[in-house]
């Protein structure tokens, strides 16, 4: 029977894509994992892998169409055997689909991925849809289907979906987590999610006018800048920041880096500053556990891992990717999968699970010879650090006397609807003595 493929689902708020290109013609056979197209969005190049096995009957859609609605008719698979005329008769409505979203994916920064609310459960006793790798992955890890929520087109389950899931979940706990409950990132429903950036302030016909006698070049907005200008304009109009700023002497924490690294020659690790920020705000957030925490509508999510958020400059935008349990992790650890991630931002390599959630997240503008600033925070998280520059100042000593140290500024972005200036306070100190106590943070 011929299947009608369907333009997939690749993010929680993915409403339509571009079919950037196929990998496949009409004629071809397809084996199940087999990658037939590229589809884009506004925050991600995914690749498109067939999950059952037939010929392409009938390419619908033609590569490089944009604007093509989820659930829209890409392709039309037959199966052995079948005519080609099959493929215009072919169903569409909820038949299985025949392809699924990769995980290993490019995506954009967690700044502009918008959680949004996930298709409910399999009930218990209820047909499961699942793509054929799906299964076989959730049957070697002990995932009971019925409690794993699909993103797939129709709430088919895909690979990803049971990659995320956690074996043993009960049906109650994938119920709540798909609710905003549980601690889950990718579930949380509460923010909303904005398709297009808001019309704010001038009109374009306005501006333009303005500048009718000046020569100018227009840039077309693009997904990714789209959706970080609806994010950001959604953050500060609807998320009350304050901020809190502290000094942090580094010299300390210079000399046993240095230290550190000259012991890991051999190893070929190099510690930056910008990993023992990490680490830093990774055991603040655990010695403050009501600071970490998320905003989620109509509740506060308290999370128990100190799962860290990190800023990557990419060409158009930045990216977010996140450290999951980062206060469990060494600081080399922390330092080769930062190195990884950020690499693999920049060529648009991450995946939507490692950008997606956390509780906080670091903003570091200091190699750029930033002293400091003041960060947006990305929704819905609770706050994020802006880190400036370590600077020669000179410093009044213990001793009352006139020193010199090396002094970075730090500013805590904070939502003041989940944390309150005295925990506030009280988490960023926790930072600093870290930092300059560095030798704690192997304890």
């Amino acid at each position: 029977m011929a299947i009608q493929i369907l333009m997939p689902a690749l993010s929680p708020t993915m409403e339509e894509g571009t079919l950037a290109k196929w990998l496949v013609k009409e004629g071809d056979v397809v084996k199940s994992g087999q990658v037939i197209a590229e589809i884009e969005t506004d925050k991600a190049t995914m690749e498109f892998e067939a999950v059952d096995e037939g010929v392409i009957g009938k390419i619908l859609i033609a590569e490089g169409t944009a604007g093509v609605k989820v659930n829209d008719p890409i392709a039309v698979l037959l199966e052995e055997g079948e005519d080609a005329s099959a493929a215009v008769a072919a169903p569409a409505a909820s038949a299985p689909v025949a392809a699924a979203p990769v995980a290993a994916a490019a995506a954009v920064s967690a700044t502009v991925a918008a959680p949004a609310a996930a298709p409910a459960p399999q009930q218990t006793g209820a047909r499961v849809f699942a793509s054929p790798l799906a299964r076989r992955i959730a049957k070697d890890r002990g995932v009971d289907l019925t409690t794993v929520t699909g993103t797939g087109p129709h709430g088919r389950i895909v690979k990803a979906d049971v990659e995320q899931a956690q074996p043993g979940a009960t049906a109650a706990k994938a119920g709540a987590a798909a609710a905003g409950a549980a601690g889950s990132m990718p579930a949380v429903a509460a923010a909303p999610a904005p398709a297009k950036a808001p019309a704010a302030g001038l009109s374009t016909e306005t501006v333009l006018k303005m500048y009718q006698d000046r020569d100018f070049e227009e840039v077309a907005l693009d997904g990714m800048r789209r959706t970080i200008a609806a994010r950001l304009t959604e953050a500060k109009q609807t998320i009350p920041h304050f901020y809190l700023r502290r000094d942090v002497k580094l010299d300390a924490l210079m000399a046993f880096r240095a230290e550190l690294n000259h012991a890991l020659t051999g190893r070929g690790v190099k510690l930056s500053v910008n990993d023992f920020i990490i680490k830093a705000c990774a055991l603040a957030l655990q010695e403050v556990p009501d600071a970490n925490a998320v905003w989620a509508s109509d509740r506060i999510l308290k999370l128990k891992p100190s799962d860290v958020a990190v800023a990557v400059a990419v060409e158009g935008g930045l990216f977010t990717p996140v450290l999951r349990d980062a206060h469990q992790k060494s600081l080399s650890a922390l330092s080769a999968e930062m190195k990884d991630l950020a690499h693999r931002a920049k060529s648009k390599k991450l995946a939507p699970h490692e950008y997606q959630g956390g509780s906080f997240a670091i903003s570091n503008l200091g190699m750029f010879g930033i002293e400091n600033f003041d960060a947006v925070i990305n929704p819905p998280h609770g706050s994020i650090l802006a880190v400036g520059a370590g600077l020669k100042k000179p410093v009044v000593q213990e001793d009352g006397t006139i020193g010199v140290a090396t002094v970075m500024s730090m500013t805590l972005s904070v939502d003041h609807r989940v944390i309150d200036g005295a925990l506030g306070a009280q988490f960023l100190k926790a930072v600093v003595e870290a930092l300059e106590n560095p030798v704690t943070m192997l304890a």
